[in-house]
């Protein structure tokens, strides 16, 4: 008895963190729309049609890959010259919006599951 109520507590203690991760996470669209002007430059229109093949599709990945990436590019613990430059200026909130924005854009972008 005393395993299941802690597996229970376990699993609620982390459904509540995902949930507040999540809430977190949101960001404002219409502010990264102004704020991702930038990264129409390799990325495309909304991030739906990069200019060379390597660089990846932004519109319509998930908001919170996208803002993971974004902080990951902005700590150096992915490598990319351009892009560690970029999001080594970008505040919390910046990181959001632009989440919120490229997740909300239309893509070809199919689920494989």
């Amino acid at each position: 008895m005393k395993i299941k109520t802690i597996s229970i507590l376990a699993a609620a203690s982390a459904a509540i963190a995902v949930m507040s991760f999540s809430a977190q996470a949101s960001g404002n669209a219409d502010a990264g729309a102004k704020k991702a002007e930038t990264c129409k430059a390799c990325h495309g229109e909304g991030g739906a049609k990069p200019i060379q093949a390597e660089y990846p599709v932004l519109a319509g990945q998930h908001e919170d890959y996208l803002a993971a990436a974004l902080q990951q590019y902005k700590s150096g613990k992915r490598k990319n010259a351009l892009m560690n430059g970029f999001a080594g200026a970008l505040k919390p909130e910046d990181i959001r919006d632009l989440a919120a924005y490229f997740s909300s854009q239309p893509s070809e972008l199919k689920m494989k599951y």
